[in-house]
């Protein structure tokens, strides 16, 4: 099991750590926020944000079935999910009722398994159907306590799932957690989703966020009856827009009813014994992350 105690800044030996020295203009408050949050981001490896341009193009699958790979692998893994208007997390990994223990100041987030937490604010809602109606500086407010409070202990991975677009929360999450690895971004073949995935990569280059690589999902589906290959959604397209930006493509994945159905019941496909293309293609994608963001 890993240490789950924070470490203090006043006992870390890194001379180069930002959280050392209080800014010019910082309050005393919010140098104590910042502090806190790296305090608990020093105790995990790598850090990494899904994005996606557009919405519908299964982001929070990817970045569910990602964690999960990595996960059972034996790899000590974190899940946040910081989208505060939809956070699907929950229904995605059978988490839906799950609550939050509260120790104090401290949240304890719930597990898939041994090696895997989760935190998302829709643990915090009283019914699954309640909106949350707040503007950019409560969802940056909402963002930072999930980060400072919540006790991931020490990981080999945190996946920050974050909503569509490049607005309030993916920006809080690259401002708040200093040294992010890097991104993936999750698109799907038609030119429709790669207008907008060309922004999200725009916006990762302009806050000096390295991109991981691009996922082509909903790449293709092969026909359970006749085995012919149908492009649904063309395919190739994120390959190519990937090559075009100058950025590394990770992979595809098809078209798969079994990604609904398990999605649906909140069993990730990567959980599952049993092979298929999409199950091989997430797993291919996870060694890819771990190779990119292997720290030596």
């Amino acid at each position: 099991m890993a240490d789950t105690k924070p470490k203090s800044c006043s006992s870390c030996t890194r001379s180069d750590c930002d959280a050392k020295q209080q800014r010019p203009n910082e309050s005393p408050e919010m140098y104590a926020d910042r502090m806190a949050i790296m305090e608990r981001m020093c105790q995990i490896k790598s850090k990494i944000l899904v994005l996606s341009g557009k919405g519908g193009v299964g982001k929070s699958t990817v970045a569910a079935n990602l964690a999960v790979s990595l996960s059972r692998s034996g790899l000590e893994v974190g899940l946040l999910d910081v989208d505060i208007h939809g956070p699907s997390i929950p229904r995605l990994l059978k988490l839906d009722g799950s609550s939050v223990i509260v120790k104090g100041e401290t949240m304890i987030p719930p597990r898939v398994n041994r090696t895997l937490k989760v935190m998302s604010i829709g643990f915090m809602l009283r019914g699954r159907d309640d909106a949350i109606i707040w503007r950019g500086p409560m969802k940056m407010g909402a963002i930072k306590q999930l980060l400072k409070d919540t006790e991931w202990g020490e990981l080999d991975y945190m996946i920050v799932d974050c909503p569509p677009g490049t607005g309030d929360e993916p920006l809080s999450a690259v401002q708040l957690i200093q040294d992010a690895d890097g991104a993936v971004v999750v698109t799907t073949p038609q030119e429709l989703s790669l207008l907008d995935v060309r922004k999200s990569i725009n916006f990762c280059h302009k806050l000096e966020l390295p991109v991981i690589g691009v996922i082509e999902n909903m790449s293709g589906f092969v026909c359970p009856k006749c085995g012919e290959v149908i492009d649904i959604f063309k395919k190739g397209g994120g390959e190519e827009m990937a090559k075009e930006m100058g950025v590394p493509f990770l992979g595809r994945v098809p078209v798969d009813p079994s990604i609904v159905r398990s999605g649906d019941a909140g069993e990730p496909l990567t959980g599952q014994d049993g092979e298929s293309e999409a199950t091989e293609a997430f797993d291919a994608i996870s060694r890819q992350v771990v190779e990119a963001t292997s720290h030596s």
